[in-house]
């Protein structure tokens, strides 16, 4: 299966693409880099430099890629800046997502998957939310996340296209770009490695479903080589288990001192301190993932313990 992913070279897809290439499928990457890198790939996955938001340039991709299959990870993904950057996050979430569906469906492509985000759609809820719980995002990025569902609903209906939104829970892991605003477990472990402040935003009670990159990657996977029973089909992707960011803080701080310490460095690493709540974040987000193991059996199979030991260990291995 030939698959061309938009934002291919960034945290998730670069996951989804390396689990492609195992399982003989041929992936084809656009990115703009503005999150990614190209570091991500392996050499002989064909890559396109481009924003998604250029149509035209998007247009001489999929000629020559004539791809059976699109997954669409590009994104703005920071609430934060959705909220200071409506504007732009609808440009990039939006407009980005109907260029590509738009040439999805000129192009003949069967599949669609898209990206889209259970963590901020269901608004606060402190217990797992199923699919068809009330969508009631509060941030401009949720917002468009769920007009992107629709969008790719309305296209499932007027063209012979399969589509499949997977609502992702809080990714975390190996490759998370700790430099914006967004990936609270991939900015701890850079700070903290590096010995430097953290700082919780609140009071550090607010509840979280982490959910491990390469977890969210086969999900991916299974969501274009499975039979569907209808033109379209949304799915969380999640784990159901509910993290405070203060426990979150607590084992990324012990992880990265035992990290430290084996590579011979001081093991004074300031304790997490506490800043202004950001505006726009939840204080509680589950999801409940069991239709996605009805649909094709789905489920996380990393512990949140044991993916941030791996996470830390990575970006252990990044700072040295």
């Amino acid at each position: 299966m030939r698959v061309l992913i938009s934002g291919g070279a960034g945290f998730i897809g670069s996951h989804v693409v390396a689990q492609l290439v195992s399982q003989g499928h041929e992936p084809f990457v656009v990115d703009d880099l503005s999150s990614g890198s190209q570091e991500n790939l392996t050499s002989d996955v064909p890559f396109f430099e481009i924003d998604v938001r250029h149509r035209l340039a998007l247009r001489r991709v999929v000629d020559e890629v004539h791809p059976d299959c699109v997954c669409h990870q590009a994104a703005q993904m920071s609430v934060s800046r959705s909220v200071r950057e409506p504007v732009f996050d609808a440009e990039v979430n939006v407009i980005g997502l109907l260029n590509m569906l738009e040439l999805s469906a000129e192009h003949g492509v069967g599949r669609f998957v898209f990206a889209s985000s259970g963590g901020v759609l269901y608004g606060d809820v402190h217990k797992p939310a199923g699919e068809d719980h009330p969508a009631d995002p509060i941030s401009p990025y949720g917002i468009s996340k769920w007009v992107g569902e629709k969008y790719v609903e309305f296209f499932t209906r007027e063209h012979s296209i399969q589509g499949v939104a997977l609502r992702y829970a809080n990714v975390y892991g190996p490759r998370q770009n700790p430099h914006g605003e967004a990936g609270v477990v991939a900015i701890f472990c850079t700070r903290m490695m590096n010995g430097a402040e953290t700082t919780i935003n609140g009071d550090g009670s607010i509840v979280r479903d982490f959910v491990y990159v390469e977890d969210v990657a086969r999900a991916n996977v299974l969501a274009m080589e499975s039979q569907l029973d209808s033109p379209f089909v949304a799915l969380n992707v999640g784990t159901s288990n509910a993290t405070t960011i203060n426990f979150l803080a607590a084992e990324l701080h012990r992880g990265c001192i035992a990290a430290r310490q084996a590579r011979g460095l001081s093991q004074d690493v300031p304790a997490p301190s506490y800043g202004p709540a950001r505006a726009g974040d939840l204080q509680s987000s589950l999801v409940d993932a069991s239709r996605a193991k009805q649909v094709f059996g789905w489920q996380p199979q990393v512990p949140l313990a044991d993916g941030l030991d791996r996470t830390v260990t990575w970006f252990s291995q990044q700072s040295q």
